[in-house]
């Protein structure tokens, strides 16, 4: 594991178009299902890296407060070969064993997470209503090891500002975590 933060994605970038596999039921999840009215929060995560298993609680957590208000959806661009512990089935037995339903894809060319300039899991995005970024990096000041709450904080203010249609006042901070597997 290679400590690497997140490269902050210019504001104000469209959702990248794509079409990736969902692991938890084998159907093909495409970028305009996001266009329903609905902000949407993009993840780039994957099964191994302490950095997201430290957030697994909160990642839950947040998708039970704002899951009927908001898209979320979970991708893994991980490289397979070098480390199975990402492939598409062990996602969707994460996920099963987590107890959540919102979509877990798979970025096999690792397309998705090259647009959006992903360096590092965890990652978060958070586009609003018109597919525009308006938050980008961590989910809060925790990582493991620091003897820190997790509250999601960062990510829960830049989500009830877009709900409740308000700026974005936040000091949007980078994410950290384990180096995306490129191939």
């Amino acid at each position: 594991m290679a400590l690497t933060y997140s490269s902050m994605l210019p504001l104000g970038t469209k959702i990248p178009s794509f079409s990736l596999e969902n692991t938890l039921d084998d159907s093909t999840y495409d970028s305009n299902m996001l266009s329903n009215g609905k902000n949407s929060v993009i993840m780039l995560i994957c099964n191994h890296c302490p950095y997201v298993i430290h957030y697994h609680n909160e990642i839950v957590r947040l998708w039970r407060d704002f899951g009927t208000q908001i898209n979320f959806i979970a991708i893994s661009s991980n490289d397979i070969e070098n480390y199975p512990q990402d492939r598409p089935e062990k996602m969707k037995k994460l996920f099963n064993d987590l107890n959540i339903n919102f979509p877990y894809l798979f970025d096999a060319e690792q397309s998705v997470a090259k647009s959006l300039m992903a360096e590092c899991t965890p990652e978060f995005y958070l586009f609003n209503k018109s597919s525009s970024l308006i938050y980008r990096g961590r989910l809060d000041n925790s990582s493991p090891g620091k003897n820190i709450k997790i509250t999601g904080e960062d990510l829960r203010k830049a989500i009830e500002a877009a709900l409740n249609n308000e700026d974005l006042i936040i000091d949007q901070k980078p994410s950290m975590g384990c180096n995306i597997k490129w191939k």
